[in-house]
C-alpha cells in the first residue's frame, strides 16, 4: 500500500487549504522569515504564471530565473523550467520538494568525466608511441 506524503503532520490537501500565513510557520526559519518579509516583484510575476496554469489559461512553458522561490503546495504538479546558468532544466513539483527552493533541485555543475591524457601532457605521455 503507498504511503500518504504528510509534511509536518499535514497531508497535502490540508496544506492547500491552509492560509498562507498558517503555512509559512510550518517550514525551517530561514524560509519562514523570507516569506514574512515579502515576496519580490519577479518571484510574485512567477506566481502569476503559476495561478494562470493552474486555471488553465496559461499554454506556455513555465521557465524561470528564480532559483531562490520556495516550493509552496499550490506548485505541486506542475513542470517548471528552472535556470542552471547555461539551460533550462525541467522539474516535475512534486510532494516531497515542499519547503525546498528551486535552485536545490537543479544541478549547475557537471560531472567532471575524464578520459586518457593526450600527447604532451605529462612527461611519460611523449615517450607512448604517437600512431
Amino acid at each position: 500500500m503507498a504511503r500518504e506524503f504528510k509534511y509536518k503532520g499535514k497531508t497535502l490537501e490540508e496544506l492547500k487549504e491552509m492560509e498562507f500565513k498558517e503555512f509559512i510557520h510550518l517550514l525551517p526559519s530561514r524560509k519562514t522569515r523570507s516569506l514574512k518579509r515579502g515576496i519580490p516583484e519577479d518571484q510574485k510575476a512567477l506566481m502569476k504564471k503559476i495561478d494562470k496554469a493552474l486555471a488553465g489559461s496559461y499554454k506556455k512553458i513555465i521557465k524561470t530565473q528564480n532559483r531562490d522561490t520556495i516550493v509552496l503546495p499550490k506548485m505541486v504538479g506542475l513542470m517548471i523550467h528552472v535556470h542552471a546558468g547555461n539551460r533550462y532544466v525541467p522539474v516535475m513539483i512534486e510532494p516531497e520538494m515542499i519547503g525546498m527552493y528551486l535552485g536545490e533541485l537543479v544541478l549547475t555543475r557537471n560531472r567532471v568525466k575524464h578520459s586518457a591524457p593526450g600527447v604532451g601532457a605529462t612527461r611519460s605521455s611523449s615517450a607512448i608511441s604517437v600512431r
